[in-house]
């Protein structure tokens, strides 16, 4: 995914943070480049250090359609959620996928979801295409 990220100062975690501007909304996630570079126009994989768990952190999305938003201090991800034959799940956010663990109970397949996880959990890596 092409983004438009800005250096943010560092988080209580110590973490490099950015502001991630994406087709699909904008964030606050851990910057995982080289900060001397990390302000402008970068292609982006996303990772997430958090599991899917369905009816805590994952419920069905009122809107079937790709999201990245804040909300209470956390990343909420919004996209179509497939499961794996390995007990995984994919969430496919417009151009990008995000692969996660999933816990008990598992999510429905092949579902819109919104999964909102800790700010600090989502790492954006770039990448030259």
């Amino acid at each position: 995914m092409l983004v438009r990220t800005d250096l943010l100062p560092l988080g209580s975690s110590g973490l490099p943070r950015i502001r991630a501007h994406t087709p699909v909304g904008s964030i606050v996630a851990v910057w995982r480049g080289d900060l001397d570079n990390a302000v402008g126009w970068h292609h982006v994989e996303w990772t997430v250090d958090g599991d899917v768990h369905w009816g805590r952190n994952a419920r069905s999305a009122a809107l079937a359609e790709p999201g990245v938003r804040e909300e209470a201090g956390r990343v909420v991800l919004r996209g179509l959620l497939q499961l794996t034959e390995d007990g995984a799940a994919v969430l496919q956010m417009g151009e990008s996928q995000v692969l996660f663990d999933v816990g008990p109970p598992p999510p429905p397949d092949r579902t819109w979801v919104e999964i909102s996880v800790e700010a600090d959990e989502v790492e954006l890596y770039p990448y030259v295409p």
